[in-house]
């Protein structure tokens, strides 16, 4: 739905995104939405009418980055109305109304009304406003709408905006129209949202609802529409994107829409974001290794090399079926990178346990990994578990992870090194250099300053970070 504001103001708005890819999905639609309906945006939140914090809250650590965000905000823009939205403003609205600055908390359930209730907002606002402007002619103001300083209008109390995130059944897809936002190289698509898993650990079930899926239909005519207006890689995105397509009334597979966006479409490059072990079969890797348009990048979330934490974190896996796919994905992609989600401290992890996840790691041909510590999060089962790891030893072990994780990533580039890899150009540059990224999740740093989204050829270096080298580039349109 679109809505149009008629003012002899032009309402300015700010956003920022917390947490993963599909958050930062759900963050451009609202920002297209904002965009459609008359208000301008800013890129600063000192300035901004209206500021749209989208949330995150898969740690607790996520929690209070939202929280902190809120208070810098009222301290330096004080007059702005801050709006809170996404997992965080569904778990826990009322832990959040409660602050200062807070105009309304907005869950997932209603995201999508955001530029509607801005609307309502300032149509009361404004017919407000000429009401004062006819009471002040008569030199009456009534006291409860004064503020402390008795100059201006107050501000009303917060208002919350949620509702049960599982009575959504199905998944709506808002169209790119507008085409690639400023300053986005590799537009990121969701076609799922939800989860029907229950890790012990995890709270985003409960605050993304059950799978649902984007019809594939749709799916593709977007991603026309994305190549229409410049795209040449497409991040696929979801909070279980193996799951795509089992809830619609035609059951498909997620191949089954990649398929048809390479039959369909003339796409130059797709990506995946986190597909789960069990869904990473032969068939797909077999798939991904059949088609230079899709990226030799694989993320495939770990979580523990122990059996007995796998056990208590309800991962379906063990150790050796997990350890198979990776295998599977090296040997059939020789050069694909291959990342992983790793916890660490969740309740009973002793330290033979993490010394198994450790070794399991060093074995394994991954590329690089996301370390997170365990968090409770409310409502997990996980939350009422016995045996807590001390806070220093899971900094401890979550520092050692990201050692290996820095490990691995130097000997995957220099395994590279002396190829030359097609990179597409980022919007990241320097005075004298651009930064570009491999189909195989390489950064590199290419000589020269150039826009981006071009496709390029670059010499891979053995260097950890992207190098002191500047390699030849090659650019392609």
């Amino acid at each position: 739905m679109r809505f149009s504001f008629a003012w002899d103001f032009v309402p300015t708005f700010s956003i920022e995104n917390f947490g993963c890819r599909a958050t930062d999905a759900d963050a451009s639609a609202l920002r297209r939405s904002l965009l459609a309906s008359g208000l301008t945006a800013l890129g600063e939140h000192t300035v901004a009418d209206f500021v749209v914090l989208n949330t995150c809250t898969v740690t607790a650590s996520a929690d209070s980055q939202a929280r902190e965000a809120i208070r810098k905000i009222h301290r330096t823009n004080p007059s702005a109305r801050i709006i809170v939205t996404g997992c965080y403003a569904q778990r826990a609205p009322a832990e959040i109304v409660s602050l200062d600055g807070v105009t309304w908390v907005v869950g997932n359930s209603h995201q999508t009304e955001i530029a509607e209730l801005l609307q309502n907002f300032l149509t009361d606002e404004h017919s407000a406003e000429e009401h004062e402007a006819q009471r002040l002619e008569n030199n009456f103001v009534p006291l409860s709408r004064l503020s402390a300083d008795g100059m201006s209008l107050a501000r009303g109390p917060a208002k919350i905006l949620t509702s049960d995130i599982f009575a959504q059944t199905s998944l709506q897809m808002e169209s790119q129209d507008g085409g690639i936002e400023a300053g986005r190289t590799r537009p990121i698509l969701k076609i799922q949202d939800g989860c029907n898993n229950r890790c012990s650990y995890c709270v985003i079930p409960f605050v993304r609802g059950s799978s649902r899926s984007v019809a594939p239909d749709v799916v593709v005519e977007e991603v026309r529409r994305l190549v229409a207006s410049g795209a040449k890689e497409i991040v696929l995105s979801g909070i279980n994107l193996g799951s795509y397509g089992r809830d619609l009334v035609s059951r498909v597979v997620l191949g089954d829409v990649v398929r048809r966006i390479l039959d369909e479409t003339s796409l130059e490059q797709l990506r995946f974001s986190s597909v789960e072990p069990q869904d990473v079969t032969e068939d797909f890797v077999a798939f991904v290794a059949s088609s230079e348009r899709l990226a030799r990048h694989f993320h495939v979330p770990l979580q523990s090399g122990s059996d007995k934490i796998l056990r208590g974190m309800h991962r379906w896996y063990r150790a050796a079926h997990y350890a198979e796919r990776i295998r599977r994905i090296r040997k059939m992609i020789p050069d694909a990178a291959i990342g992983a989600d790793v916890i660490v401290g969740f309740p009973g992890e002793s330290d033979e346990d993490f010394r198994i996840t450790c070794e399991f790691i060093e074995a394994l041909p991954l590329t690089y990994l996301h370390v997170f510590s365990f968090s409770i999060r409310p409502g997990t089962k996980a939350a009422n578990l016995d045996a807590p790891v001390d806070l220093a030893v899971i900094r401890d072990r979550a520092r050692r992870l990201r050692l290996l994780s820095q490990r691995k990533a130097a000997g995957f580039r220099a395994s590279q090194a002396g190829r030359k890899l097609r990179a597409i150009t980022l919007a990241r540059s320097g005075s004298d250099w651009t930064e570009g990224l491999t189909s195989n999740y390489l950064k590199v740093r290419l000589a020269g300053r150039h826009a981006a989204n071009l496709w390029c050829e670059a010499e891979i270096t053995a260097e950890s970070a992207f190098g002191n080298t500047r390699p030849e580039v090659s650019l392609q349109k």
